[in-house]
């Protein structure tokens, strides 16, 4: 009778140690596509992956050199300017622009007779 009850003895796996590393990359992969849709969401930016849809950016880096990004459709231009581009060229002088201290701008267009 004691041979019907005997249990099967379990055999002892080998448990691989590197197992839990591809579920950490997984996890990483899915965590980055997350934070990087939440940035675009918060900081507006799904205009850029837009294909209709048309897009200027202007960077100022600590020199004072000036790049303007344009993005038209699908094709991106970029534009460097330096500091001694930014005030040359032909034009006319039609108002002033005030920032506020909450970052409103307002613009101040100016008449006949007033200005420089």
């Amino acid at each position: 009778m004691s041979k019907f009850l005997k249990m099967p003895v379990a055999e002892e796996q080998e448990e691989d140690p590197l197992a839990g590393i591809a579920n950490l990359f997984d996890v990483s992969v899915v965590f980055i596509v997350g934070l990087m849709i939440s940035l675009f969401s918060v900081y507006r930016m799904g205009d850029l992956v837009n294909p209709d849809t048309e897009v200027t950016m202007v960077m100022t880096n600590k020199e004072g050199q000036q790049e303007i990004i344009k993005k038209k459709g699908t094709s991106i231009e970029a534009y460097r300017m330096t500091p001694e581009q930014l005030g040359a060229g032909d034009g006319e002088r039609l108002g002033i622009a005030y920032r506020l201290p909450d970052g409103e701008v307002i613009y101040v267009p100016e008449g006949p007779g007033d200005g420089e």
